[in-house]
């Protein structure tokens, strides 16, 4: 699949210019928290090479992390970069639309001064530099990054280091700087992935999985920590993977008390496990582990075995419904989401039911539901037994419709339920935070309410005890317990 079709203006203004070359760049994140930490290490380089870091209209350069996931994450990203360059800007693509087309991406949108792959980003200060000099770049040119490493994961650690691999290690030459004074921040524990589902194309782009060494991501963990994080939020594209490249494959299951003992974190939560890896050991570990939110991010998919098999994946209803119970056996109150794709080639409406079945038995506190489409170079793409558009639209309403009820069903069982909650916003007397089953940004939030002398009391970063009184959807409500901000 090609990049989506471009709307450009009729006219645009000139280029920005200047008597001499800037220093001030300014940098816009899009798609997954894996970008987010990638921008927050192309910040740390260029700002330890001085440059500055702006606002978008302050800026001599702006580089867009971009994402090149599904259709609608392609559109936004070229939008992005042609909203860039209508402003005058110097436009740089970076992330993985840019990895992912490359040269093609050049060609089709001349607007972009530079489109960089990973390989460019221990390097990104010259690469800026030659965009403001007027320099030619020769736009990255795709290949397939899983040929780039040894097929053994016990030989990637010697070829780790000839490799671009985005967050592969944090250090004096990959330094990161915070793009925000967030109390919560993504860790990333790994890059890649080996697994070969038929409707993906990221291990492609990212390459197979690579993990960071315990002791680098300690390091960022207490980093993390001094510059006022109080959550963090383990991600990579398959967590449950992290260590096998190691030589141990209960390599998270260490780590994970390790990190929560990091002074001056209180919460750390582990998101993108592969429900057919995740053990009972890992399991009650993040079950029971203090400081580690029970919290299970799990990438289902879809519930119907026939429609998993064309996947490659496993898994059934009962299995999937039986690995919730665990959870739930050792945490009652333990957070749990999912995605499901609807509309798979050869999804008949039996496939359908079972997943509706699935979803109503499986009590999620949020569910992301996406229409199929087509990815370039995927087993799925060559696959018979296509949906119409329009059959998949329909699906997609009909399954999200369902979600819906059922996710403000779920909430509105946690009524009653005592739960803590790390303040992210005070404004205007409205204070709003998230419960340890709520991830940041997609899993909903909650609404505190008090006096007004217990709410101004309560700043970013705090912990609070509250009792959930109402929801609205994923949305909470809760009544703070005066006394119990720390």
């Amino acid at each position: 699949m090609s990049p989506p079709r471009l709307h450009r203006p009729t006219s645009a203004p000139s280029r920005h210019t200047s008597d001499g070359p800037g220093r001030s760049v300014s940098l816009v994140t899009l798609g997954c928290a894996r970008n987010e930490v990638d921008s927050e290490e192309l910040a740390g380089t260029l700002s330890a090479r001085g440059w500055q870091l702006v606002e978008s209209e302050d800026a001599d350069v702006v580089v867009v992390n971009t994402c090149g996931f599904i259709d609608s994450a392609k559109k936004d990203s070229i939008d992005t970069l042609l909203a860039a360059a209508e402003g005058g800007k110097r436009v740089v693509a970076v992330g993985c639309l840019a990895e992912r087309y490359g040269d093609q991406l050049a060609e089709a949108l001349p607007e972009a001064d530079a489109i960089l792959g990973f390989d460019s980003y221990s390097s990104i200060d010259d690469r800026l530099d030659d965009v403001l000099a007027g320099r030619p770049i020769a736009p990255h040119h795709p290949a397939d990054r899983r040929t780039l490493l040894p097929i053994s994961p016990a030989q990637r650690p010697k070829a780790v280091s000839e490799v671009a691999v985005p967050g592969h290690q944090w250090g004096p030459t990959a330094a990161r700087k915070r793009l925000d004074n967030s109390p919560v921040a993504y860790l990333k524990l790994a890059s890649g992935c080996d697994r070969r589902c038929t409707f993906c194309a990221i291990p492609s782009f990212r390459g197979a999985f690579v993990s960071r060494t315990p002791a680098d991501v300690l390091a960022e963990a207490q980093w993390l920590a001094g510059s006022g994080v109080r959550e963090l939020v383990l991600v990579s594209e398959n967590s449950t993977s992290y260590g096998k490249d190691l030589g141990d494959l209960r390599a998270l299951e260490t780590l994970l008390p390790q990190v929560a003992g990091v002074e001056g974190i209180e919460r750390v939560r582990v998101s993108y496990l592969q429900p057919a890896e995740l053990r009972p050991s890992l399991l009650q570990v993040i079950a029971q582990t203090p400081g580690v939110v029970p919290y299970f991010d799990l990438s289902f998919q879809h519930a119907s075995t026939p429609v998993l098999r064309r996947m490659k994946r496993f898994g059934s209803t009962e299995s999937f419904v039986d690995l919730l119970d665990q959870a739930r056996a050792v945490a009652p109150t333990a957070g749990a989401r999912s995605n499901v794709i609807v509309g798979f080639p050869g999804e008949t409406e039996a496939d359908l039911a079972e997943l509706e079945r699935f979803l109503t038995l499986a009590r999620l506190d949020v569910v992301g539901v996406f229409g199929y489409s087509d990815e370039e170079g995927t087993d799925a793409a060559g696959f018979d037994g296509k949906l119409a558009p329009e059959v998949i639209a329909t699906r997609v309403e009909r399954v999200s419709a369902l979600a819906d009820e059922l996710v403000s069903q779920r909430a509105e069982d946690r009524i009653g339920e005592l739960i803590e909650v790390l303040v992210e916003e005070t404004l205007d007397g409205e204070v709003t935070g998230r419960a340890a089953h709520q991830a940041p940004e997609t899993d909903g939030a909650v609404t505190l309410t008090g006096s007004p002398a217990t709410l101004d009391a309560l700043r970013r970063g705090h912990l609070v005890r509250a009792v959930v009184t109402d929801n609205s959807g994923a949305d909470l409500i809760a009544g703070v317990v005066a006394g119990s901000a720390r």
